[in-house]
């Protein structure tokens, strides 16, 4: 417990207040500088008041950590409870270094309502921090369901031609699921004697028939948010209508929110149920690495093709959840990292080049590199990184899961290993098509190289990449002891007969 105000609300409330701030002194669009000055402001100081949760952190312990205790609706016994442990703490840190990234790629692109525009980008920070930080139900539900709202309206408002189609199929998608973990953590309230404390429902003694009715509520939750097959249908349209920084933010951090749902709720709280639907869990999961990936060989648009992409390789975290065992659920830690870096720089890239030729259509393009070879060379690290080459953080994670998943089954091991194939198919296929070549038209002739800003974002990203790729230990080891500790507690649950 922390004296006043805590670290991790600090990591939810700034950026909340930042954005309310950007949008009480907004002004017009015609001077926009101001709200994009105090975005950029509030988003740093996000991310700078963050960073005591790494170095503050103690590698060597599962307690959570940086605690903070209050009581909030006592009637229901409802309270303010934050903490972090190995699992949740780098994804706080993620969310807000993403936040920096957004505001800083939407910095001109963006001409109408700019101050709203980025005030809904720091208002949904601070509520992802919360979902990652919440150790009470009730709170976690609402930070998990206010999350969407922000989304909702960036989509709906920034985005393409259909993007009111593809805001309320994504909102109606993620709310129904959610619905049914409201009612899930209704009964573990009453079955813990009215706690809504989710480390108590950790230790909760329950039946296979109860454990199976919530894993099955859960699984609709969080599967929706990962997005696993068959329940994915939303992300492709969410990110072809998004602007950009709507796709990064969702690729790079709302997706891993979903997946975190399973270490947080399903693995400790229903052990015996996810053992039990461990084949339903794997087949989903390969199916998503294996059928999506054909599905994005095909694509004609970049950003549809790396939405796929992203399902993919989201389908590589949950195998490792479920092969239970370190190796595995480490490396699917690693890769939500690692996507979220990767992802968000693809769809950066996209980006860059929509905002000069105001086409997402591979076919548009061809000889950019003759044009913008900086840029080039910037997205061909990702592209590879994407593709899972040894040496960026693509591969890291990619290769744990497969070590983890060929201690448990080697034909499990070989229908994973094939996404490396596919993803190098579909990825290095629309880079040699928009990037190799002789100019293919007028439009592409015209193309300026990127400029300082978005060499500076692009060049973060680069670093964070490579340095994940080569050097992953800083990473893996504040995971170790959570791990370790969250596969200890599944192994011996109290099922009740």
């Amino acid at each position: 417990m922390l004296e006043g105000i805590g670290i991790l609300s600090l990591t939810i409330w700034v950026p909340i207040v930042a954005g309310l701030i950007v949008l009480a002194l907004g002004g017009d669009d015609r001077n926009a500088d101001g709200p994009r000055t105090l975005a950029l402001i509030g988003a740093v100081l996000g991310f700078l008041v963050a960073i005591p949760l790494w170095t503050g952190f103690d590698a060597s312990t599962a307690a959570m950590q940086f605690e903070e205790l209050a009581p909030w609706i006592p009637a229901f016994n409802i309270r303010y409870h934050l903490g972090v442990d190995g699992i949740s703490m780098p994804f706080v840190l993620l969310n807000s270094f993403t936040t920096v990234l957004v505001v800083l790629a939407g910095w001109v692109v963006i001409k109408t309502k700019v101050a709203q525009y980025m005030a809904a980008f720091l208002i949904q920070s601070g509520l992802i921090n919360g979902v990652f930080a919440a150790l009470d139900g009730i709170l976690f539900y609402v930070f998990f369901e206010a999350m969407l709202i922000p989304l909702y309206l960036i989509i709906g408002m920034w985005g393409g031609p259909n993007r009111v189609y593809a805001a309320i199929k994504f909102f109606l998608y993620t709310l129904l699921g959610s619905l049914l973990m409201l009612v899930a953590v209704l009964y573990l309230f009453v079955q813990s004697g009215n706690s809504f404390e989710i480390l108590v429902w950790h230790k909760l003694p329950l039946t296979m028939a109860a454990q199976l009715l919530l894993f099955v509520a859960f699984f609709f939750a969080f599967a929706v948010k990962v997005p696993m097959w068959p329940v994915h249908t939303w992300l492709p349209d969410a990110h072809v209508e998004a602007p950009t920084g709507g796709s990064v933010v969702l690729a790079a951090i709302t997706l891993k929110v979903g997946a975190y749902g399973f270490l947080r709720f399903v693995l400790p709280i229903v052990p015996d149920a996810s053992h039990e639907l461990t084949w339903l869990m794997i087949t989903l999961s390969l199916v998503a690495v294996v059928y999506i990936g054909l599905v994005a060989l095909v694509q004609t648009d970049m950003k549809k093709l790396i939405a796929y992409s992203s399902i993919a390789h989201m389908g590589f975290v949950t195998l490792g959840f479920f092969v239970f065992n370190p190796l595995g659920i480490e490396g699917g830690l690693i890769q939500m990292i690692s996507h979220g870096f990767v992802s968000g720089a693809l769809f950066l890239c996209v980006g860059v080049m929509y905002d000069r030729v105001h086409s997402r259509q591979i076919g548009d393009y061809g000889g950019v590199a003759n044009t913008m070879p900086k840029f080039a060379a910037f997205f061909m690290l990702f592209a590879m990184a994407n593709a899972g080459l040894p040496g960026t953080s693509g591969f890291v994670g990619e290769f744990m899961v497969i070590l983890g998943t060929i201690q448990v089954s080697f034909w499990w091991a070989a229908a994973a290993g094939l996404t490396l194939i596919f993803g190098a198919a579909y990825t290095l296929w629309m880079y040699k098509r928009v990037v190799f070549g002789p100019v293919a038209n007028e439009q592409v002739a015209k193309l300026q190289d990127i400029d300082g800003r978005e060499f500076i974002v692009l060049a973060i990203l680069a670093v964070c990449v490579l340095a994940m790729g080569i050097y992953p230990l800083p990473v893996t080891e504040v995971m170790h002891a959570s791990v370790n500790n969250l596969l200890d507690h599944v192994a011996h649950s109290k099922l009740v007969y």
